[in-house]
């Protein structure tokens, strides 16, 4: 199928540079398509699959994307892009339920990208990974400073939960789909202080 025609857009940073409009438009379909074909059929779904369902030619997507490879990086940045804001934005509200909101938006991302969730964490990419640890350790200590999570807990408290709910996802249909909701709840339940501030 071929590209469908466009115009071109200017791109300003340093210098102007002339983007395809098409191409523009092409890399977002593509990359939408890999999260729902990858979401659906994991991620050993192949580059034609997920071109069809973007509606375009396999060497379009090659042209984005030389490798699945290269394209699992870029959906697994997309995510810890999404979850880093996520964190960032429950930090702000300084009213120590962030850890928790967190948690939650967490294992629902994972739920999202069921098929790919396995290599959110299971590729290297040190600058995000990094900041999104220092992200989970300031809502560790805001939620612990609010009296709303017991204060013996550790970081590696938080990671082993994030960890579990990603094992029930991946769990696919040996358990109900919102399991992890329930799991989570229980582990928040360990965690909360005694006697939270009120």
């Amino acid at each position: 199928m071929p590209d469908a025609p466009g115009g071109t857009i200017n791109v300003r940073g340093s210098g102007t540079r002339t983007v395809r409009r098409d191409a523009v438009r092409n890399h977002r379909l593509v990359v939408d398509a890999a999260r729902a074909v990858m979401s659906e059929h994991g991620s050993g779904a192949s580059m034609e699959l997920i071109a069809s369902r973007a509606g375009v030619g396999v060497g379009t997507l090659y042209r984005h994307f030389p490798n699945k490879e290269t394209l699992l990086d870029e959906l697994v940045r997309l995510i810890l892009d999404e979850l880093i804001e996520a964190a960032e934005t429950e930090l702000r509200r300084t009213d120590g339920r962030g850890l928790e909101r967190f948690l939650r938006v967490l294992g629902q991302s994972f739920a999202d990208h069921r098929g790919y969730a396995d290599k959110v964490f299971g590729r290297p990419q040190p600058e995000y990974t990094e900041r999104l640890r220092a992200l989970l350790t300031e809502l560790l200590a805001q939620a612990q400073r609010h009296g709303a999570i017991r204060p013996d807990a550790v970081l590696a408290d938080i990671q082993a939960t994030a960890w579990a709910l990603r094992g029930i996802v991946d769990a696919g249909d040996a358990v109900p789909a919102d399991a992890w909701r329930r799991h989570l709840d229980l582990h928040l339940d360990g965690l909360r202080a005694p006697h939270p501030a009120r």
